[in-house]
């Protein structure tokens, strides 16, 4: 009786750890086009360009529109811990390059938005970085918009003095 005891809990607790790991979770609820879950998002630790994806170009140079300053792009979405996360650094950034750098936001909060962003990213020239990264909310390039090179990708960095090291270099330059 012990032995079948036995196996009826070790079957008990299998059978359990299966059911948890096949339990949809909030990330299986969003579309593939966002991010995994927000609370992974908020425990990823910063990461720069040759840690990131291997993008390094956005395949050509930016629209009119976005010549003669560096390029920030964004990927975000309001559901996203990284994103708020980041929130007050791109804010001061906005501030203090005000005039200086483009600042690009791709919103993939939902399908709705993902495709008017989809349509505002081809007309710029962001059109493949979208679609490379429209499921890694939080993430932030600095783009040459004469050739369309990537300078620099953080994943939810909130150190301001990393992306200013990067947005200076490229000011200087041009």
């Amino acid at each position: 009786m012990y032995q079948h005891n036995k196996f009826l809990l070790s079957l008990l607790c299998l059978s359990s750890l299966v059911l948890i790991s096949c339990t949809p979770t909030k990330s299986d609820n969003i579309s593939q086009n966002q991010a995994a879950s927000t609370t992974d998002v908020a425990q990823e630790k910063p990461i720069a360009a040759k840690d990131a994806a291997k993008l390094t170009s956005v395949g050509n140079p930016l629209a009119q529109e976005l010549q003669g300053k560096p390029v920030l792009v964004d990927v975000f979405a309001t559901w996203c811990a990284g994103c708020k996360n980041i929130a007050p650094t791109l804010s001061e950034l906005k501030q203090e390059y005000s005039g200086k750098v483009n600042f690009v936001v791709l919103d993939v909060t939902d399908q709705g938005k993902l495709k008017e962003t989809q349509a505002q990213a081809e007309k710029l020239g962001l059109g493949k970085f979208l679609e490379a990264n429209k499921s890694k909310t939080s993430t932030v390039a600095i783009v040459d918009p004469a050739t369309g090179n990537i300078l620099t990708i953080f994943k939810n960095n909130p150190n301001k003095a990393d992306y200013s090291k990067i947005l200076d270099t490229a000011l200087a330059k041009s």
